[in-house]
């Protein structure tokens, strides 16, 4: 028997998946998981050393949702030298019902930049304090660009403060986020260390590769948010361990997939806490289960290492879009 399949471009999808839509998608996605009713298998990683890429594969479907996914997204670091994006990826979407393949998202990593962005701004809308001065933002590749984007839509922003190793490479992410409308009455500027970026800030972002880390406890102020998001494998490592540490609270995506790939994985590995101290699971505090800040002195940890149901919500809402725009290319099998 002969079916179709949809095939979408990342033009169709930038077009059906808008930044407001996909932030509540991955408060549902969180809920969904935290409250048992999602599947979620581990990661599959693959590296490519001689060539400086890594391969993520991660997958999720929830329960009673009419389709689940699998998403395949890779990172090569020496691309832009060759005139290529750094990452690329697409999505397969399957019925739910059948397991049949109901659509092919080739959104050259497009999804996994704006889940990853949104996951950040859901956390700083349950864990940070509701009036944000200064953010600090450590990185300056493009989810550096998307976090500080998605964060603007949850919390009206003062100042924020660019931190990268290159200071060209940082004064371009000042420049391209000084252009950009949704980012309204903002400074920007580029520091020239990390602890002058974080001093005084109200939310630190860590969006880098690095497998040492760079922020340090005694430069936090009561009262900080900080989103981390670059670990996402066993050694990255962007948070001295002393910071969880520190914190007053501890709040993971998945408490399992953290304790293998996220700062929290290297905190407890080293001893500087037990993984009871972890707070809760995002989706814990969006349902209510457990809070979420409780005083405007608490220093909180978001560790967000990007879980596959992430992916399930974006995909399927883009799908459904499609559908009912009637976007795509039908290819028969």
């Amino acid at each position: 028997m002969s079916r179709d399949v949809l095939i979408l471009r990342e033009p169709e999808i930038r077009s059906l998946l808008d930044p407001h839509t996909c932030i509540e998608a991955m408060e549902r996605a969180f809920t969904a998981y935290s409250t048992g009713r999602a599947q979620l298998p581990s990661v599959i990683q693959l590296d490519v050393p001689e060539n400086h890429g890594e391969i993520h594969v991660k997958a999720g479907h929830v329960l009673g949702w009419p389709y689940y996914a699998v998403k395949i997204v890779s990172g090569f670091l020496g691309n832009p030298k060759l005139g290529l994006a750094a990452n690329d990826g697409m999505v397969v979407v399957f019925d739910a019902k059948t397991g049949e393949t109901a659509a092919i998202l080739l959104d050259n990593g497009f999804i996994t930049d704006l889940r990853t962005a949104a996951a950040g701004a859901v956390g700083a809308r349950h864990l940070s304090r509701k009036n944000v001065g200064t953010v600090a933002v450590i990185g300056t590749g493009g989810q550096a660009r998307y976090q500080v984007k998605m964060l603007a839509l949850v919390r009206a922003l003062g100042e924020v403060r660019v931190w990268g190793r290159d200071p060209h490479k940082a004064q371009g992410c000042v420049d391209d986020l000084g252009k950009c409308r949704e980012i309204p009455a903002c400074n920007f500027a580029v520091t020239e260390s990390i602890k002058e970026a974080v001093d005084g800030a109200d939310i630190v972002i860590t969006v880098t590769a690095s497998r040492e880390p760079l922020l340090r406890a005694k430069w936090l102020k009561p009262g900080v948010t900080v989103i981390a998001v670059g670990s996402d494998a066993p050694d990255k490592q962007e948070l001295d361990v002393a910071v969880l540490l520190l914190a007053d609270q501890i709040v993971a995506d998945s408490l399992p997939q953290c304790l293998h790939l996220g700062e929290i994985h290297h905190a407890v590995e080293y001893g500087a806490i037990r993984k009871e101290k972890v707070h809760a699971e995002l989706g814990e505090v969006i349902a209510g289960l457990k809070p979420g800040r409780t005083s405007d002195d608490e220093i909180i940890i978001c560790d967000l290492t990007g879980i596959g149901v992430q992916d399930v919500a974006a995909a399927a809402l883009v799908l459904e879009r499609a559908k009912a725009a009637e976007i795509g290319k039908k290819i028969a099998l």
